[in-house]
């Protein structure tokens, strides 16, 4: 009615205006989707070398030992200097230069493989290649981690770690196909590395777009260390734990080979073990995405521990299927999955479990614990195969694989 004055609550409710709904970022943006090309095209340059460095090292009249020390070296510096580069880029406003070096350095120093004359050059090359992935790998973690919402953690990493597997997929193949162009000329193949290895940096450089810190203020590295929550320690100890057993699937290569000799022959067994880790490689690659994308709709500490689980399954098969083909294509196919599972629900549930302004220590944390467990892995396993026989080493690794996924159920969140 005219002259008749409305309620107060009304007014007010009338005159505040709604605020604007945010909207939520695309996982797959500039940031994630040149991550994911640069770790494609990073490990396309360095599995090239890798591919044949062993038969470059014969070459060189360099002993069998010389290939696992150089390996083993390289595998250590490079486990050591995460977590050095994890604490460091925390106090950062600008992680991407540190990325970028990193990438440039392994690309040049895996290219200078061509210009040694002895085992030890290539161990100095070796190492100083692994020493830009050890600065760089927690850095791009952090990035990607930056680059999306907490609720895509699980695709942005699955997708980062497909993209990583396409290039171990595409890298063996360049140096097979390359080695009769360059009439195995290894210095040619070598330098060839860089190709891929230089865009991968170029990726980082231009494609990468970093988030806005604010100043982080300088702790030590034991209280930075102590600063990260108690749920994440416990899921270091259950990574650890599965990671002692969890070996390089390099030995189900041998395994193969091996046992299937008698039915096949020897080269022919050979051929078979190296198509059947290529298969190996392709159930990883999709396993990676499709992981992270379950990890997303899913809790995230239940996925893994049912990847560690199926790591235990293939365990099991190794030792109580019959050695031909077919199982060892079972065989090869669960242990492709459960790593896919397994590097794309690590990197979103530490992620998860931890702030931003930790993630670079948190993600060189777990990348040490990863590469120690790497470095005893298969070196426990090839002990126990060759003393104690085969059910021993893979039941002693199924046993760590149930340990470990057991512990990660106990990994939750901070509310």
């Amino acid at each position: 009615m005219p002259g008749q004055a409305f309620p107060k609550e009304l007014v007010v409710a009338l005159s505040v205006k709604p605020k604007p709904r945010m909207k939520s970022k695309s996982w797959l943006n500039r940031t994630t989707l040149g991550i994911g090309l640069a770790s494609l095209f990073s490990d396309w340059s360095h599995e090239i070398a890798t591919t044949v460095l062993p038969a470059f090292l014969a070459t060189l009249g360099a002993a069998a030992v010389w290939l696992g020390a150089i390996e083993g070296l390289a595998d250590g510096l490079s486990s050591f200097v995460k977590m050095g580069s994890g604490y460091y880029t925390d106090r950062l406003r600008r992680r991407k230069p540190i990325a970028v070096a990193g990438y440039l350095l392994t690309a040049l120093a895996t290219a200078s493989f061509g210009l040694a004359t002895s085992a030890w050059h290539v161990m100095a090359a070796r190492s100083a290649a692994w020493l830009g992935r050890g600065v760089r790998t927690p850095v791009r973690k952090a990035l990607l981690a930056a680059s999306v919402d907490r609720a895509a953690y699980g695709r942005a990493f699955g997708f980062e770690r497909m993209m990583d597997t396409l290039g171990a997929i595409v890298g063996p193949a360049t140096a097979v196909a390359l080695l009769p162009v360059f009439h195995h000329h290894y210095p040619a193949l070598f330098a060839a590395t860089l190709i891929p290895g230089l865009i991968a940096a170029g990726l980082i450089a231009f494609a990468v777009k970093e988030k806005e810190r604010l100043p982080v203020a300088h702790i030590s590295f034991g209280e930075k260390l102590r600063a990260l929550p108690q749920t994440f320690r416990r899921f270091l100890v259950a990574v650890g734990l599965f990671g002692i057993g969890d070996f390089a699937h390099t030995m189900l290569i041998l395994l193969a080979a091996q046992r299937l000799a008698p039915a096949y022959g020897t080269g022919r067994a050979a051929t078979f073990a190296a198509a059947l880790y290529m298969f190996h490689n392709v159930c990883y690659a999709a396993s990676a995405f499709l992981s992270g994308v379950m990890a997303d709709r899913f809790d995230k500490r239940k996925i893994l521990a049912g990847g560690y689980a199926l790591a235990a399954v293939m365990g099991a098969g190794v030792i109580g299927l019959p050695p031909n083909l077919w199982t060892f294509a079972a065989i090869f196919a669960v242990g492709g999955i459960y790593v896919g599972i397994e590097e794309a629900c690590e990197d979103a549930l530490c992620a998860e479990l931890v702030g931003e302004e930790h993630h670079g220590m948190a993600f060189g944390a777990l990348a040490t614990v990863n590469g120690i467990g790497d470095m005893l892995s298969s070196f426990m396993l090839g002990l126990l195969w060759t003393f104690a026989g085969i059910p021993i080493a893979f039941g002693t690794s199924a046993a760590l694989a149930i340990a470990g996924a057991m512990l990660v159920l106990r990994s939750r969140p901070s509310s």
